[in-house]
């Protein structure tokens, strides 16, 4: 018998768009990346 799926607020949140951002990190360069990764994309 298989595990059942966790419910929606048990399953680990998606972090792909923070892929590039290297670990240990603070929360300036996170915003940092964010926002040029939006000024990327919006071109």
């Amino acid at each position: 018998m298989s595990d059942p799926e966790p419910a929606e607020e048990q399953r680990e949140p998606n972090t792909d768009h923070l892929d590039d951002v290297d670990d240990g990190c603070g929360c300036t360069e996170i915003w940092e990346h964010l926002s040029e990764e939006r000024e990327a994309n919006a071109d």
